[in-house]
C-alpha cells in the first residue's frame, strides 16, 4: 500500500503569474510585447501576472510555445496554487474555530495560572488538547458539564466567595489528578495501615526531612503522594482520590506548619483507609469555607475524627484538656511537652490542636511549629 505523505500548509500560495513575471523580467520582455507574441490581450496577461486569472491548459500551451517551458509545468503550478489556497483557507477556518473554542475555555479554566506553570505553549491546538488531557474531556460541553457537577459538590458561603474560587479550585483538583496519573507505586493494601501510621508518627516526632520522608513512606506503601501549591484564592488543604489502581493524596501546604501538615495528611489517610475501600469512584476535596452536602459532611467529619484520634489517643486528649482548660504560661507548655513524649509526637502537633480547640491562636510558646 502506498503511504500518503503529510502535506504542509504554506503561509502563502504562489500563483504561476509570479513565476511568469520573473521569467519575463529575466528575459527583458515587456508584458505588452509578450501579450502580442501569444495573441493575448495585455489586460488578460496582467491579470495572470497579478494572480487574478487561472492558467488553463490552453494558456499553458501558449506559454510553452513562447518560452520553451513545458505546458505541464505551468498547469502543475496552477494546480499546486489551487491546493495551497484551499489548505490555507481550511487552516484559517480551523484557526477561527480554535480561537472561538479557546474563548469559551477561558471562562472555565485559569489560563494565566496554567501559563505560569509552563503547561501551555503558543499553539492553540496544542493548548486545547492539553486542557482536554488535564480535565479528562474531549469537548467543550463535557468541560462545562464537569464544572457544573463540581459546583454542586463544593458550595461556598457568599460572604466568603470570590468570583474565580470555583474555577481555580476545579482546575487545581483536575491538575492534581492529571499529575498523579503517570506516577507508578507498589500495590496498595489496607493491611499496612497500622505500620504506615506508626512510621509517619515517627517522622513527625523527629521533624527532620518531613516532606521527603513522608513521600518515600507513602510511595512504598502504594499511595501516590505529592505537594501541589495552591492556586490564587483557592483555600484547599488536601485532596484524596483513586488514581489507576492506587489511592492518591495531594496537599498544598497552604498553612506551612507541622501540625497542619500532620493533621491534613492524616485526614486524607482517613478517607483512604475508611472510605476508599468501599467506593473508589468518590473524591474528597478538603476546602475551607465549603458548604458540603450532609452526606459528604459526615464523611469529612469522620476523616477529622480519624486524624485526631490516630495522632492522639482520644482518652489521653480528654485528660489533657481537662488539665488545661485554658492556657497557663509555663504549666500548659510543660503539659504539652509531656503529652508529646507520651504519644511520640512533636509538641507542635499538640500545640496546634490545642490552639484550634480552644480558639486561642495568640498563644506564645517556645515550641517551633514549622517543619524541617
Amino acid at each position: 500500500m502506498t503511504r500518503m505523505k503529510t502535506q504542509s500548509t504554506p503561509h502563502t500560495a504562489t500563483h504561476p503569474g509570479v513565476i511568469l513575471k520573473n521569467e519575463l523580467d529575466s528575459r527583458d520582455i515587456s508584458q505588452k510585447e509578450f501579450a502580442q507574441s501569444i495573441d493575448m490581450q495585455v489586460t488578460m496577461l496582467n491579470e495572470i501576472i497579478k494572480g487574478k486569472r487561472t492558467v488553463t491548459a490552453d494558456i499553458g500551451l501558449a506559454l510553452e510555445k513562447a518560452l520553451d517551458i513545458p505546458a505541464d509545468f505551468w498547469v502543475n503550478l496552477q494546480a499546486q496554487y489551487d491546493l495551497d489556497e484551499a489548505r490555507i483557507k481550511e487552516k484559517n477556518i480551523q484557526k477561527i474555530l480554535y480561537i472561538e473554542k479557546w474563548n469559551v475555555i477561558k471562562q472555565y479554566v485559569p489560563v494565566s495560572t496554567f501559563n505560569k506553570l509552563g503547561l501551555l505553549t503558543n499553539s492553540l491546538a496544542d493548548n486545547i488538547q492539553k486542557i482536554w488531557d488535564i480535565y479528562e474531556v474531549n469537548h467543550l460541553d463535557d468541560l462545562i458539564a464537569n464544572f457544573a457537577r463540581h459546583k454542586e459538590l463544593v458550595l461556598y458561603k457568599k460572604s466568603e466567595m470570590l468570583k474565580n474560587d470555583q474555577i481555580n479550585i476545579f482546575a487545581w483538583s483536575k491538575l492534581a489528578m492529571y499529575m498523579a496519573k503517570p506516577k507508578v507505586v507498589p500495590v496498595f493494601s489496607t493491611t499496612n495501615e497500622a505500620i504506615l501510621i506508626e512510621k509517619l508518627r515517627k517522622v513527625f516526632s523527629e521533624n527532620t526531612r518531613v516532606l521527603e520522608q513522608t513521600e518515600a513512606l507513602m510511595t512504598s506503601y502504594g499511595i501516590k503522594f505529592f505537594i501541589l501549591e495552591k492556586f490564587d484564592q483557592t483555600p484547599v488543604d488536601g485532596y484524596s482520590f483513586w488514581s489507576g489502581d492506587n489511592p492518591a493524596i495531594v496537599l498544598t501546604l497552604r498553612k506551612k506548619t507541622l501540625d497542619n501538615f500532620a493533621f491534613t495528611l492524616f485526614h486524607e489517610l482517613g478517607h483512604v483507609f475508611r472510605h476508599f475501600p468501599n467506593e473508589t469512584t468518590r473524591t474528597f476535596l478538603n476546602v475551607e469555607h465549603a458548604n458540603y452536602s450532609h452526606e459528604y459532611l459526615l464523611l469529612e467529619n469522620e476523616a477529622d475524627q480519624y486524624a485526631n484520634n490516630t495522632l492522639i489517643n482520644h482518652a489521653e486528649w480528654l485528660a489533657f484538656m481537662k488539665q488545661n482548660p485554658t492556657f497557663r504560661y509555663g504549666d500548659t507548655e510543660r503539659s504539652i511537652r509531656t503529652l508529646a513524649v507520651n504519644t511520640n509526637l512533636h509538641p507542635s502537633i499538640i500545640l496546634g490542636r490545642y490552639c484550634f480547640e480552644t480558639k486561642n491562636y495568640a498563644i506564645k510558646t517556645k515550641i517551633e511549629r514549622s517543619f524541617n
